[in-house]
């Protein structure tokens, strides 16, 4: 029987951000715009897919984030997502977040730096100088 969640594709739209996350093929990867009307409606799935990962993880997971725009509910929703991660990092699984920006929005790498003096999980960033597309 196959113990791994679904894989959860939801595609970017003019508001809301792609989310790609596939634990049998190793993918964790979200980015793009983030401000949805309705932020909790939005990250209900993801979050309810990251807690059936983490209830059986792979050994060692890559969260890649590349946003270029995030509001600040959204903003608070990213948190929650990635203080999930670090609650997996804290019970001994390898745990890496991918913080990617483009080179000039200094704004975004101070979000990530933000994020990661939250958390003990290990913080990567990453500068791009055009914006990755999926």
């Amino acid at each position: 029987m196959n113990t791994y969640p679904e894989p959860l594709v939801m595609y970017e739209t003019e508001n809301t951000p792609y989310i790609h996350l596939d634990k049998e093929q190793e993918i964790f990867k979200i980015g793009g715009k983030a401000l949805p009307e309705n932020t909790q409606v939005f990250f209900a799935p993801v979050f309810q897919w990251v807690d059936q990962y983490i209830e059986n993880p792979n050994n060692k997971t890559e969260v890649a984030f590349s946003f270029e725009y995030l509001n600040s509910s959204s903003l608070k929703n990213i948190l929650i997502l990635i203080k999930k991660f670090d609650q997996l990092h804290k019970e001994g699984y390898d745990v890496v977040i991918h913080w990617n920006y483009l080179e000039e929005d200094e704004d975004m790498y101070e979000e990530g730096l933000g994020f990661s003096e939250e958390v003990d999980v290990p913080f990567e960033f990453h500068e791009f100088h055009d914006f990755p597309k999926n």
